[in-house]
């Protein structure tokens, strides 16, 4: 495959999903740096994308994936009353996903320099924590025994 076709189908993907970005990347056998990043860059564009781009953008994604949380909005709604934007920021990205996420935080009212900020930071954190366990080969079926 075209490398830059498989650096565009990484970056949109991480657009969608960090977690399906990351495999994808090792799927395409891109070299794991180049992986954490492109998937890393594709969330924070979806991320930014919800935060300075409109209510009623967010308004959708709200909508789109608070049938399919199954409990997450409550969850997340106890991570924004204990650790207010940090905890969202950080957690979100692995828990829900940037887009939702951020659209979470502007719907409580997150000053939103300060919720990109820690989106960035969680992005950037479970970017490189997921691609480091799949390079180093961690399985989730090999936890099921």
């Amino acid at each position: 495959m075209n490398s830059l076709l498989a650096w565009a189908s990484v970056l949109g993907t991480g657009i969608l999903e960090l977690w399906a970005a990351i495999p994808l990347g090792f799927a395409l056998k891109l070299h794991p740096v180049m992986t954490a990043i492109l998937s890393g860059a594709g969330s924070l564009v979806s991320a930014i994308v919800v935060i300075f781009f409109g209510s009623s953008l967010r308004n959708w994604l709200v909508r789109r994936f608070q049938s399919k949380s199954g409990g997450r909005g409550g969850t997340m709604t106890r991570i924004w009353h204990k650790y207010g934007i940090a905890g969202l920021g950080l957690l979100s990205p692995l828990l829900t996903g940037a887009p939702l996420g951020a659209a979470i935080g502007i719907s409580f009212s997150a000053d939103p320099k300060k919720l990109i900020t820690w989106m960035t930071i969680g992005i950037v954190f479970w970017s490189a924590v997921l691609t480091t366990a799949v390079a180093f080969g961690v399985s989730f079926t090999s936890f099921g025994g």
